[in-house]
């Protein structure tokens, strides 16, 4: 499968970081403040072409999700969609935040999507372990 990436405003090349990764990393095109508690959109400088059947998931970086609380609202970047793809970060912290141009923002993988035949019935089977247990079900 190839991926196909336009640039549309000067940027690094998404890329993996080591062989084998599963998320492709997506770098900032310009520096960028996020405040305390502060939710952006952020325009990364491409757009792709994702081959029919798969998906573009967005999913933050671990480390700057660990050390320093910015989270990704995710995306889903559909493989119809032709236009430039943003990151949706939230500082969760009381501090604010620079990602400076060039730096890892976040990262997609691309993944094989499954379109199941829908099947509306009145009774689902509950012989489960689980069956209807909701949060918390599993203990501590």
């Amino acid at each position: 499968m190839k991926l196909k990436i336009k640039k549309v405003r000067e940027v690094k090349t998404p890329s993996y970081a080591h062989k084998g990764d599963a998320g492709l990393d997506l770098f900032a095109p310009e520096d960028v403040v996020l405040l305390p508690n502060e939710r952006k959109l952020i325009p990364l400088g491409i757009a792709l072409e994702i081959p029919e059947g798969f998906v573009g998931l967005m999913w933050e970086k671990s480390g700057p999700a660990c050390k320093h609380g910015i989270k990704s609202f995710g995306g889903v970047i559909d493989a119809g969609y032709r236009g430039e793809v943003h990151a949706c970060l939230l500082n969760t912290t009381e501090t604010p935040y620079t990602i400076e141009k060039g730096h890892k923002i976040i990262q997609i993988l691309i993944q094989k999507v499954e379109h199941p035949e829908l099947e509306e019935v009145s009774e689902l089977s509950l012989d489960t372990t689980r069956g209807i247990g909701g949060f918390g079900s599993s203990g501590k």
